[in-house]
């Protein structure tokens, strides 16, 4: 997301992490014949990272570095992980594991920095919030984050459905209520929810709907715990929607993008589909909302962008994916990686406050390959 980057990688950044650092970025499987080829992948990049650490630090040691390499390797459960890839960064002293969800090229790192603009991609869309699905007589929630979707468990108390939050509040006290299995919003009664007796009346029934929105909402509002104040986003018909967003308070209500469906005999699987088309929608939100950075001052080469960088000029960085290359030169025998150069301004950025975005180039601002906006 937008400023999470440098919370995200503070303890990169602290003063207790020293460098040097070898960064490994690899793609991951959980097939037993592929997860044999992930390690090799790692085992072989070890062998060169070894070779261009001893050259380019020739008074320190490889040891402390293969000794966490050679743990990596010998635990199986670390390469039993359903992410696509991930991202190694060892220090001397210590070992840093993300687990990414975007695919990538394995690729090896040496340098005075952690490679971070794997990262960076893999956080960049890393949409965190509440998902809930709201029939008019049952509601849920779940988790989402990192693209990942959870089931909430809540308590017994929660508003969960109808008949055990309004219990005898219910309009007209010979209602009959009960829930038709399987009949779903299309079928003979919305949603599965059917009234039988003398008082059952549409205003009646309006009347037990508002009244277990309003409960859901001040559930939500006064007993769940919401510690990371996270968006709470519906799965709702679009009448259900408009009701409960007329009736709700909760201020982490969030309008922008949802799912205007019936939840009612929806799968796990649908329930994810949506969240996935949610996060679709926050990051097309989100991609076109960098074009009104272009309105400030800008750098787009970058002979210009290094040195603005390091004088900490740059408020946001957008790196397009077109710029992973690998690149050497005719003036010397060193390797030379344009990634470590967009690394390098990455790291000056982040360490004077700015924000980095890694895209893909379709997405980033003007569809320019870089972009520095700049301060002043």
């Amino acid at each position: 997301m937008l400023a999470q980057e440098k919370d995200n990688l503070s303890v990169l950044f602290s003063d207790e992490v020293q460098g040097p650092f070898v960064t490994f970025i690899l793609n991951t499987h959980v097939a037993h014949q592929d997860v044999e080829k992930d390690s090799l992948a790692l085992k072989n990049f070890a062998k060169a990272a070894k070779i261009r650490f001893e050259k380019k630090y020739t008074d320190l040691t490889w040891a402390s570095f293969q000794d966490k390499i050679d743990a990596l390797l010998a635990d199986a459960s670390f390469w039993r992980n359903a992410s696509k890839s991930v991202s190694i960064i060892i220090s001397e002293k210590d070992i840093f594991i993300h687990r990414l969800n975007v695919p990538v090229d394995n690729q090896y790192y040496v340098d005075d920095r952690p490679y971070l603009l794997g990262i960076i991609k893999n956080n960049q869309f890393n949409y965190r919030y509440y998902l809930m699905t709201l029939n008019r007589d049952s509601m849920k929630l779940y988790l989402v984050e990192n693209n990942q979707v959870k089931t909430v468990d809540l308590p017994a108390d929660a508003p969960t459905d109808l008949v055990g939050t309004l219990g005898d509040e219910l309009t007209g006290g010979s209602m009959n209520y009960s829930i038709q299995g399987g009949a779903g919003y299309n079928g003979s009664s919305k949603e599965g929810v059917a009234y039988h007796g003398v008082n059952t009346k549409d205003e009646e029934v309006k009347i037990d709907w508002t009244n277990y929105y309003q409960a859901i909402d001040n559930y939500l509002k006064d007993t769940f715990v919401n510690s990371d104040k996270l968006p709470i986003r519906l799965y709702a018909l679009p009448e259900n929607q408009t009701l409960f967003k007329k009736i709700a308070k909760n201020p982490f209500l969030t309008t922008d993008a949802s799912i205007p469906l019936s939840p009612a005999q929806v799968s796990f699987q649908d329930i994810e589909k949506g969240a996935q088309k949610i996060n679709q929608e926050l990051e097309a939100i989100e991609t076109a909302s960098y074009n009104q950075l272009l309105d400030k001052k800008f750098a787009d080469q970058l002979v210009d962008i290094v040195p603005a960088s390091a004088e900490g000029k740059v408020s946001h960085f957008f790196i397009s994916t077109s710029n992973f290359v690998n690149e050497t030169t005719d003036m010397s025998t060193e390797e030379f990686d344009r990634r470590k150069v967009l690394n390098k301004v990455t790291d000056n950025v982040l360490r004077t406050g700015g924000k980095v975005f890694v895209l893909d180039q379709k997405a980033s601002p003007d569809e320019k390959t870089l972009l520095a906006v700049l301060r002043y």
